[in-house]
């Protein structure tokens, strides 16, 4: 089992719903079909989320291959493993609002703040 975050560019939503229909527009758009490269915030954040990760979990979501290969323009969707979602759901959306970015979780449908849970 696993818990999934979305992480984009664009203008902060208004709200959870707002983000919930921006969200089905990008995936759309950019994560089904065609990949697309990631765009330059989208690699930065993903370079500096996996060493993050790296540091947090001693070497052990280094196993987890390239964060890259799940981002495609301005969206990256982030698994990890449940059994450590929560320490590493909050430092995702911490590094997703140091970087301008919005963090979505789509399972709960919520915006995830850049603060701990």
């Amino acid at each position: 089992m696993s818990y999934d975050l979305a992480v984009w560019e664009g203008a902060e939503p208004g709200d959870d719903v707002e983000a919930g229909t921006a969200y089905d527009q990008i995936y759309e758009e950019y994560m089904e079909g065609e990949q697309f490269d990631p765009t330059p915030r989208i690699r930065s954040y993903a370079e500096a989320l996996a060493d993050r990760w790296d540091a947090m979990t001693g070497g052990s979501t280094s196993s987890c291959g390239s964060l890259l290969n799940d981002a495609s323009g301005p969206m990256i969707y982030l698994t990890m493993p449940y059994s450590v979602a929560g320490e590493l759901s909050a430092e995702a959306a911490r590094l997703a609002a140091e970087h301008g970015l919005v963090c979505y979780d789509p399972q709960s449908e919520h915006l995830r703040p850049g603060h701990q849970d």
